[in-house]
């Protein structure tokens, strides 16, 4: 399949190529004091990392959305009660919610050849990733809409919405804020999961640490890569909360 090939491919290359081609006016003018050696075993693996957390991230974000949007439907108190639907539905999110993460990659190996071209590498690494991350969102995005205030559904009903509308104008704004927080901890999670990219040839800074402070005994890159791990963590809850107060109407 070259399409879905180039699917996962030629944005990558074309993000890399982009992202080699800003480390190297950065570093020119502004990083320069910087050991060049680190800077470039350091900047693309950065790239690398934000290119896998982002793209997995939003892939399973919408999959595990959607996945949760019809658990909450379809629960036996839901807006339209499916329960069979609800626990076949259940039954699968929560078998591949039970595999790790390093059994999925190796379990997906053939399957990612198929999907991206090739069974190994940074780019390859987003399918499984993904693979692994939206059954997780899905249960999170459950919960955020099971926290819901029913009497606001029914009212909606009353109204004589349609499960659409409510879904759209009910469910998903009045869940936002818990959606925002559990979007920044699928991400922390996702960049969690990169770390193992290196049992894959793949890259990234987890791979970096694990590589050069395991096989190479060069701390320096181990620790820089790890530091860097830390403020990305850092960023990314601080933003999500922050994010998630504004969107919040109770908190004035």
């Amino acid at each position: 399949m070259p399409w879905m090939h180039a699917l996962w491919q030629v944005p990558y290359k074309t993000c890399m190529d982009g992202w080699g081609a800003l480390g190297k006016f950065l570093y020119s003018n502004v990083f320069s004091f910087i050991f060049k050696r680190s800077w470039d075993i350091l900047w693309p693996a950065l790239g690398e990392t934000l290119y896998m957390i982002l793209l997995s991230t939003l892939l399973s974000y919408i999959i595990g959305l959607a996945l949760g949007v019809v658990l909450v439907v379809t629960r036996k108190n839901g807006i339209k009660p499916m329960p069979t639907l609800n626990m076949v539905l259940g039954t699968i999110i929560n078998f591949l919610r039970s595999i790790p993460f390093i059994i999925l990659l190796v379990m997906l190996l053939n399957v990612t050849l198929q999907v991206t071209g090739r069974m190994t590498g940074t780019m390859t690494i987003s399918f499984p990733l993904t693979i692994s991350a939206f059954p997780y969102v899905a249960r999170m995005v459950e919960g955020s809409l099971i926290e819901v205030d029913g009497g606001v559904i029914e009212a909606a009903k009353a109204m004589g919405s349609s499960t659409w509308q409510i879904i759209r104008k009910v469910l998903i704004p009045e869940a936002m804020p818990s959606l925002i927080n559990g979007f920044a901890i699928c991400m922390t999670t996702i960049l969690g999961y990169t770390t193992m990219a290196s049992v894959a040839a793949g890259g990234g800074l987890g791979a970096t640490a694990v590589t050069y402070g395991l096989s190479y005994r060069q701390y320096d890159i181990m620790y820089a890569a790890s530091i860097m791990l830390v403020v990305l963590v850092q960023v990314i809850t601080v933003a999500g909360t922050r994010l998630s107060r504004k969107k919040d109407h109770r908190i004035r």
